[in-house]
């Protein structure tokens, strides 16, 4: 089930900060009421569409940070894994110069809680506990606000990467939405015409934009 509009799930857990420093109890609540998140699951540590993302996040990041939005990573390595992969050079496919944390979630909690699991456990014929599936997270992205409640959500198989830009645009919608009152139709970007949540609104609108 859809997480929006629900409270996220809050978590402590252990995380790569700064690139360098392993944190035992990082926790989502230390940003509700200061800035909002972007909370991204990805599925493994030193594979292939993974640093493409985390690489092209690092490289935005002081595009979501003048917005005041912090960006998390996740997946369900450990917090060891995901130091080494920052010691890799990225010539090497390593994701070498990321300062955002990185959140190891190995016992799968986290990406259960948010409901980002590729599989899951279950019984098999003889009563025993086996997982089907992948036990990694899918490619998923939370924009968190700074009540807590999550604003937007996508979840991408494992094989399909995620557009960065995509994510700035919505933070850019759901900051006019909060500043002005307004909603923002199809394909709206900053600077471009929004519109009052009417019947009026929208006929004019549609007229300005034939």
């Amino acid at each position: 089930m859809s997480l929006v509009g629900k409270k996220a799930p809050l978590f402590n857990a252990p995380a790569v900060v700064d690139g360098e420093e392993i944190v035992e109890n990082f926790s989502l609540e230390q940003y509700l009421g200061n800035k909002d998140v972007v909370l991204f699951f990805y599925p493994k540590d030193f594979t292939f569409v993974c640093p493409t993302e985390i690489i092209a996040f690092q490289d935005k990041l002081e595009e979501f940070e003048k917005r005041g939005v912090a960006v998390i990573g996740a997946s369900c390595d450990t917090e060891e894994s995901h130091l080494a992969w920052l010691a890799t050079p990225r010539d090497n496919g390593g994701i070498e110069g990321v300062t955002y944390p990185i959140v190891a979630d190995p016992v799968k909690t986290i990406a259960h809680n948010y409901g980002v699991l590729a599989g899951d456990w279950n019984y098999n014929e003889d009563g025993e506990l086996t997982y089907e599936g992948l036990p990694v997270a899918f490619r998923a992205t939370f924009l968190i606000d700074k009540e807590g409640v999550v604003r937007h959500e996508t979840v991408n198989d494992l094989p399909l990467g995620r557009n960065i830009d995509e994510m700035l645009r919505l933070i850019d919608a759901l900051r006019h939405v909060e500043k002005f009152g307004e909603v923002c139709p199809a394909n709206w970007e900053e600077g471009k015409e929004a519109m009052a949540a009417t019947k009026e609104g929208v006929s004019n609108y549609l007229a300005n934009n034939k």
